[in-house]
């Protein structure tokens, strides 16, 4: 194999420096924090990551998110839970100015679901073994941010000095909407470039599809069961929209582009949550379908809520009951626009020569088909990809969990990738 770019001495150094101890203590102290979306563990894992970075020198900024005055903003994102509050952590090594990199991950994490399945009904105690750590967060994405913390933690142990700054953004409420990244945004903290730390299933992923959330309320009419033909069964009528939708996720998924053309629905459209009725000897009166709906690559979300309520009323349209009493759509939660790393940026080979340098296999550059906090960089105007540790087949679920391999290549590339675009005093 041959490296583009070969680590010189001092990089070698670096890299044989990375201490996957450390890293594997903090997540084990970043897992302790139950961190979920809209409770004060997002507030605590904020503070620890503030502390962090004091500790290891660098110029912090922590403050208080005021939410209310961000959700007055015409370009806020939504959230999906309910918060008052949030916090914003930012850390900047090196010389004053605009920073040559950010380094990016957020702390919040998922709810954990059914205890029953976790080990000993724990999911906030990291547990290693046999090369993998687990517990929640470990992939989505807090092993991605302990990985940063290795590799600031090796660039300190050899003296690194950094020519040009490098920077490292914790931030909240990501799961839900990202306004942590878009808070972090709007209080002036810029890069020229910035690479998230989510997991990438040892590829860089240069551009994410959207998602949005809908809502269908399709209404019925209610009467007793034992004389079901006098109503309308709202459940039947909601079932009879469901091959409506499906023909609408195929005809969004013809001829995606490249980078999505390895996934075999590159924008999903899937209903998770259906409520209908309140007694069961009553036809129901009103179902109510709650899914999410992916968002192409360049695409406006204002025209793919316009696809989408369209092609629900045209349905509407030729059904006689729904012709009268309309479905109602709505979208609630948060708004997941696409984001793509711009054509030809050098971020991209730069980020594939540093992993490559650092032990792993040249990454392939692939689209993905989930939203992330790149969208919000990239519409900053800041060239954004994500290279990270885990699968994300494995973020969100009861066994999630990131190989400590993966850790060490991550905290390994970043550290590489913050000298070679930041550059070093001699």
């Amino acid at each position: 194999m041959v490296i583009p770019h070969p680590p010189t001495d001092l990089e070698r150094t670096v890299l044989k420096s990375v201490d996957v101890t450390g890293i594997l203590n903090d997540l084990r102290e970043l897992v302790a924090i139950p961190s979920v979306g809209g409770t004060s563990g997002e507030q605590q894992a904020q503070q620890w990551c503030a502390d962090r970075m004091e500790a290891l020198g660098a110029r912090v900024d922590h403050w208080r998110i005021d939410v209310d005055e961000l959700a007055a903003q015409d370009d806020f994102p939504g959230q999906e839970v309910e918060r008052d509050t949030a916090h914003g952590c930012v850390g900047v090594l090196g010389a004053d100015g605009e920073p040559a990199l950010a380094l990016c991950g957020h702390t919040d994490v998922v709810p954990p679901g059914d205890l029953d399945r976790w080990p000993d009904r724990d999911p906030y105690s990291l547990r290693v073994a046999g090369g993998v750590a687990s517990g929640r967060g470990t992939c989505d994405m807090k092993g991605g941010v302990a990985a940063v913390f290795g590799a600031l933690e090796a660039l300190r142990a050899c003296e690194v000095r950094l020519r040009h700054p490098l920077a490292v953004h914790a931030v909240p409420a990501e799961e839900d909407g990202g306004i942590g990244a878009f808070a972090t945004l709007r209080r002036g903290h810029r890069a020229q470039a910035c690479v998230l730390a989510e997991p990438s299933s040892g590829t860089v992923v240069a551009a994410n599809g959207g998602s949005l959330t809908f809502r269908l309320e399709v209404p019925g009419h209610g009467t007793h069961g034992a004389t079901r033909t006098r109503g309308v069964d709202a459940g039947e009528k909601l079932a009879a929209l469901l091959p409506v939708l499906r023909e609408l996720e195929s005809s969004r998924n013809t001829d995606p582009d490249p980078l999505m053309k390895h996934l075999d629905v590159p924008y999903p459209l899937s209903i998770g949550m259906v409520r209908a009725g309140d007694w069961a000897s009553t036809v129901p009166d009103l179902a109510v379908a709650e899914g999410r709906y992916g968002v192409r690559l360049g695409e406006d979300v204002a025209a793919a809520k316009a696809e989408f309520t369209e092609v629900v009323a045209r349905a509407c349209a030729a059904d006689p009951w729904l012709a009268e009493h309309p479905v109602r759509v709505s979208w609630p939660g948060g708004t997941f626009a696409s984001g793509q790393l711009p054509a030809g940026h050098p971020l991209l080979d730069q980020t594939r020569d540093a992993a490559e340098a650092a032990g792993a296999p040249r990454p392939e550059a692939l689209g993905a088909p989930y939203g992330t906090d790149l969208r919000h960089y990239a519409a900053a105007g800041v060239p954004t990809l994500q290279y990270g540790p885990g699968d994300v087949r494995h973020a969100h679920a009861h066994d999630e969990h990131v190989e400590v391999a993966d850790l060490e290549q991550a905290a390994r590339t970043y550290a590489l990738l913050a000298m070679r675009r930041c550059g070093v005093v001699e």
